[in-house]
């Protein structure tokens, strides 16, 4: 995986930076999320209940699967940018949940880059539109215009 330097990436600016690896999303993942967020609805942890649901089984919380972005990011086969010392999440712009993901599926990442630019000397903002993939499934989990800070 190359590593370049902010100014590089600034070039890169409305292409597709990368894929990340495949991710499961089992129920076991699903339960913790509920645990931690206390978000407890039945259709992600009463696998008896979400059977007779539309989704035919449990889905995953539309904010575990956008929580995941930035594991799935830390995987893209993209390039890496020299000398960041942190980064931090900054938020989103739009976020579209369009499929569940049913337990037991697998996600991925593609991520674009929309923008990027210095803020002050050493601290980038960048902003991506990230696609989540399903496995098997045509119409994706969400897509994100997701922004991140660097500082380099």
């Amino acid at each position: 995986m190359a590593s370049i330097t902010p100014q590089e990436l600034q070039t890169k600016v409305g292409e597709h930076l990368g894929t990340s690896e495949w991710v499961l999303v089992d129920q076991d993942r699903i339960n913790k999320f509920a645990e931690a967020t206390g978000d407890f609805q039945f259709i992600h942890i009463d696998e008896e209940k979400a059977k007779l649901t539309p989704f035919g089984g449990t889905i995953a919380h539309g904010f575990l699967t956008l929580s995941l972005i930035p594991m799935l990011g830390a995987s893209t086969d993209g390039p890496r940018i020299a000398g960041v010392k942190m980064g931090v999440n900054y938020g989103g712009n739009k976020v579209r949940f369009l499929s569940p993901v049913r337990a037991g599926k697998r996600i991925r990442s593609h991520v674009k880059l929309l923008e990027l630019e210095e803020k002050r000397p050493g601290q980038w903002q960048q902003t991506n539109e990230v696609t989540i993939e399903i496995e098997g499934e045509e119409k994706p989990a969400l897509i994100a215009e997701w922004i991140s800070q660097f500082f380099v």
